[in-house]
């Protein structure tokens, strides 16, 4: 928690929340004022990289991509529904 998010093309916010379930581990990213202070929710299929030094997650996605996904859904982000549509939309983003 507390690590900088950088999408491929720059910073997008910085961890608030993070599981570590198999099959299931995402971070929740609260942006800040990018996205007027919104969070997103990220499955962890899409981090690149941890740089404990830095204190960085990168992710390997655009600032745009990450602001177009389905919006967090704050009571129902642990509901199987939410996170098969969230996979469904990074799944199809992929490199």
């Amino acid at each position: 928690m507390g690590y900088h998010v950088q999408a491929t093309d720059g910073k997008i916010g910085s961890v608030d929340e993070a599981t570590y379930e198999v099959g299931e581990s995402y971070i929740i990213v609260d942006t800040g004022p990018w996205i007027f202070g919104k969070k997103v929710m990220l499955p962890a299929q899409v981090v690149t990289r941890i740089d404990p030094q830095e204190r960085d997650v990168h992710v390997a996605r655009t600032k745009a991509e990450i602001k177009d996904a389905p919006e967090f859904d704050e009571g129902g982000y642990k509901e199987i529904e939410y996170r098969t549509r969230l996979g469904d939309y990074y799944g199809r983003h992929s490199g």
